[in-house]
């Protein structure tokens, strides 16, 4: 009779089921992104993967079991894009979720069987370093760039986006899968509680020293801005017409800069005189500068840009900014003579946007010369961007969005939570401006200002947006949360690469036997 501590379930004994488990579990921390928002979920989430994953029978099976979980992970926190990719999203989470297969061969490698106190400890900083290397990864903006990394789950909680203020959202997830991984050590390797409980109190204690240690913005003054949302209009012609009137309405409030969304505009005004002299009139009427996006060809050529332009009462200014990173799929279709089916079978691409060269920073005459960062869309996603920005001088950094294809879905909730991270991040105040919902502002701590113009609402808001003056430690160090998990998983690896060669390979090999993994035989599994 079989007396081992930890019966298995009979289910997870069929490949089948234990591949359903792997995709549920993998989908588990998608709840603690907007809309559910439950972001203390985040800290308990990643459990139930580790445990089914260090639970593997072989290290094959544990490479599936992250790879699943990892396509779960994908699809949930992407489901939103169904009806656009249609089975194409399917296609795309098992392509994306093969990049947890590696982090499920290290969770075995120092989880499986029965681990001693040395590798939980070494745990607690190679699984989230592991973890980390997934999110850089599938970062790039040709995979689709880095929506839903862990660490953004935490956009609301004021510890957090002060740890964001020092490492960047990375240091958040590092963090998040650390506790996760000692919480995984407590529940199935009781003998290994000193070092769980040591993490634990090592995670809890960096973010105590952090909330009080680590600096803070200071004020420079403040300045007054208006986001224009015209909310779900006909045409083109009916939206610029609703965004021209809710525009007007700021006249003699003092406001020093309007924002309007992605798209706004379907002409460029360098190109179209009428439409130049209808914008410099606005300009003139409110006192303030237009930041208006247009989504059109430039000087008559063929191609179409995303093009954030300034517009003061001589009209455009010459200060424009051409998205840089695109979205696949939905402005551009990778490798089109290949991949150009996705446009017949979901609602991607039929022409390539163009790329801009680089980013810009712009000076508002309106504003005192306050400088601006503009972002398009996805781009307030990438970290190292709203960095760059600040690192070149902007004060504010706007993102112009669009997300009127996902009106009903999660999607526009949680693209609006990431100008928080950025904020905080960056110590720059972060408009986030749509065409439908949700735009929100946020300060330079990464709080939320005034008032959420949800999906349901076309209106205009004014905000006396605070600036701040100094450099935040990540816009100063970068990324250094990320250059020491590789750190730490290239001396672990060159470590296990030492002891292999000074010994005989035991057990299974692989990467068990070099951090010093027994085989678990049937007669130590009813010890």
């Amino acid at each position: 009779m079989d007396s081992s501590p930890v019966p298995r379930a009979r289910w997870l004994a069929s490949p089948w089921g234990r591949g359903a488990a792997g995709v549920l579990a993998g989908a588990v921390p998608a709840l603690a992104f907007p809309a559910p928002s439950w972001w203390w979920l985040a800290f308990l989430a990643l459990v139930p993967w580790l445990l089914l994953v260090r639970s593997a029978p072989t290290y094959r099976r544990a490479a599936l079991d992250g790879w699943l979980g990892g396509t779960g992970f994908i699809l949930a926190v992407h489901h939103w894009l169904l009806p656009n990719l249609h089975v194409f999203i399917l296609v795309l989470a098992l392509l994306l979720g093969a990049l947890w297969a590696p982090w499920g061969l290290l969770v075995r490698a120092l989880l499986g069987g029965a681990p001693s106190a040395g590798r939980c400890a070494a745990a607690l900083v190679l699984v989230p370093s592991g973890w980390l290397m997934v999110e850089l990864v599938r970062s790039w903006e040709y995979l689709g760039g880095p929506w839903g990394l862990l660490g953004a789950s935490q956009w609301q909680v004021p510890p957090a986006l002060r740890l964001a203020s020092v490492g960047g959202v990375w240091l958040v997830s590092l963090l998040i899968v650390a506790v996760n991984t000692a919480l995984a050590e407590l529940i199935a390797c009781p003998p290994a509680r000193l070092p769980a409980v040591a993490g634990l109190l090592v995670c809890a204690l960096a973010a105590t020293v952090v909330w009080f240690w680590a600096p803070v913005p200071r004020p420079a003054g403040t300045v007054r801005i208006a986001v224009v949302q015209p909310g779900l209009t006909g045409t083109p012609t009916e939206r610029l017409a609703r965004s021209e009137e809710l525009t007007r309405s700021v006249a003699g409030r003092g406001v020093r800069l309007v924002v309007w969304g992605e798209s706004s505009l379907y002409r460029d005004p360098a190109d179209h005189p009428a439409l130049a002299a209808r914008l410099a009139a606005l300009s003139r009427r409110t006192g303030a500068m237009l930041l208006v996006n247009a989504d059109a060809a430039r000087g008559g050529g063929p191609g179409i840009y995303k093009s954030a332009e300034l517009i003061g009462p001589a009209g455009p200014t010459g200060d424009r900014y051409a998205k840089m990173r695109l979205v696949p799929f939905g402005e551009y279709i990778p490798l089109r003579s290949v991949l150009g089916w996705a446009t017949k079978v979901g609602k991607a691409a039929t022409t390539d946007r163009i790329r801009g060269p680089h980013p810009v920073v712009m000076p508002v005459a309106a504003a005192g010369g306050l400088r601006i960062g503009p972002l398009v869309c996805f781009e307030s996603a990438f970290p190292d961007m709203s960095r760059h920005l600040a690192r070149r001088g902007a004060q504010v950094v706007v993102a112009q969005s669009s997300t009127s294809t996902f009106q009903e879905s999660w999607a526009p909730a949680q693209h609006a939570s990431l100008g928080a991270l950025r904020a905080a991040e960056t110590w720059r105040p972060m408009v986030h401006a749509t065409l439908t919902g949700v735009s929100a502002v946020y300060g330079p701590r990464g709080e939320r200002l005034g008032e959420r113009l949800g999906t349901d609402r076309s209106a205009v808001a004014v905000y006396d947006l605070p600036l701040a003056a100094g450099t935040s430690p990540y816009t100063r160090f970068g990324d250094w949360a990320v250059y020491g998990a590789v750190g730490a998983l290239v001396l672990s690896g060159a470590y296990a690469g030492v002891r292999a060669l000074g010994r005989r390979p035991a057990g299974d090999g692989g990467l068990g036997g070099g951090l010093g993994e027994r085989p678990v035989s049937s007669r130590s599994s009813r010890r």
